[in-house]
């Protein structure tokens, strides 16, 4: 049987477990569906799809309305599968073998992975130890290794800690220093208190993505985008498979930005919740980091983070694991959920620390 290349074969996947619980908070998915004008407006616009023809291969109409949130033309953004699909797409045109991608860790791992996936050597920093960015490690990996891409992730995954303007705008001028692509991973942007969208230039090397599952609710439809200069977009669609936005997919993107109020309102919501949950943690014998996500980092004291992790397991609660992790020994991840939701969690996590 032909073997896969020898790279993949050393590589782990991403993934996230499923297990049967009550209460689910691990994934960082929204707790709350669509709006119901949403569902019905798409579920009538299926009768619209000409199921027999190639959807619009430029996904134009999609494409204009998410460049009129964010003020540019649709010609700045790009579109595709999820927010994971545009990385990999970044990576294939700018990464590559005999090509570096840098990350600080800890952050999301599917920089990494898209990066290795795409045949691109990955440089590895760290952060400081409050686990925020440190610039000498910035300075010091890119300077080192001149990256074709740079990626920061603000809010961090897992850490949910924001980088402040003057951090984006310092990494930004180490990238072009080296003539390389800082990628701002914004995929929970909505909830942060600032975006480096408006940083975004024709002559600068800065590229954001999104994506339409946490603060839209559409982790279902798997839909993100990017938004750059046009230059970089135009490469990016040299590289992306033909047709490779469904025509429904489309529709819905399009529907759910008629709702931005609703969307903003839950956002809201989730902030709120959020801010109750992390006081709620505060009480508790636990290390918390600041976050300006939908999720919280925590550290148990005197505990180990895994048979926490399994005591809410037991207890039909379900978190995110990152207890083996380096620099995050012993920490786990709590989506914030419905408040009944997070009342569970933090009713089942007081039994288990006790």
């Amino acid at each position: 049987m032909i073997q896969p290349r020898d790279d993949v074969a050393l590589m782990e996947g991403y993934h996230s477990p499923q297990v049967d619980v009550a209460v689910r908070l691990n994934t960082n998915e929204s707790p709350e569906a669509p709006p119901e004008g949403w569902s019905r407006d798409l579920a009538a616009a299926v009768a619209s799809v000409d199921w027999h023809r190639y959807p619009d291969r430029a996904a134009l109409a999609l494409r204009s309305a998410i460049g009129e949130l964010h003020g540019v033309g649709p010609e700045q953004i790009f579109v595709a599968n999820g927010s994971n699909e545009v990385l990999q797409t970044v990576m294939l045109t700018y990464g590559g073998a005999g090509r570096t991608a840098a990350v600080w860790e800890p952050t999301y791992a599917l920089h990494s992975h898209i990066s290795r996936i795409a045949g691109t050597s990955v440089a590895e920093g760290e952060r400081a130890d409050d686990l925020s960015i440190d610039m000498d490690e910035v300075r010091r990996v890119i300077r080192g290794s001149r990256p074709a891409v740079s990626f920061l992730c603000s809010p961090n995954n897992p850490t949910g800690i924001v980088d402040d303007e003057s951090i984006v705008r310092a990494t930004l001028a180490e990238v072009e220093a080296v003539d390389g692509l800082l990628v701002v991973d914004e995929a929970y942007g909505q909830f942060a208190p600032w975006s480096a969208v408006g940083m975004i230039d024709a002559d600068t090397p800065l590229v954001v993505t999104r994506t339409f599952s946490k603060t839209w609710s559409m982790a279902a439809a798997r839909l993100g985008y990017l938004v750059g200069p046009a230059q970089i977009v135009s490469e990016l669609e040299k590289v992306v498979l033909p047709y490779h936005l469904d025509a429904l997919k489309q529709i819905a993107g399009c529907l759910a930005l008629g709702h931005l109020e609703d969307m903003n309102a839950r956002v809201d919501r989730l902030v709120a919740e959020r801010d109750r949950m992390g006081a709620a943690l505060a009480e508790l014998p636990v290390q918390i980091w600041p976050s300006g996500a939908n999720f919280i980092l925590f550290r148990p004291l005197g505990m180990d983070g895994a048979s926490v992790w399994k005591g809410l397991v037991e207890r039909s609660v379900l978190v995110r694991n990152f207890s083996s992790m380096p620099r995050l020994g012993g920490c786990l991840r709590v989506t914030v959920g419905t408040p009944a939701e997070d009342d569970a969690f933090l009713t089942a996590l007081k039994e288990v620390l006790a």
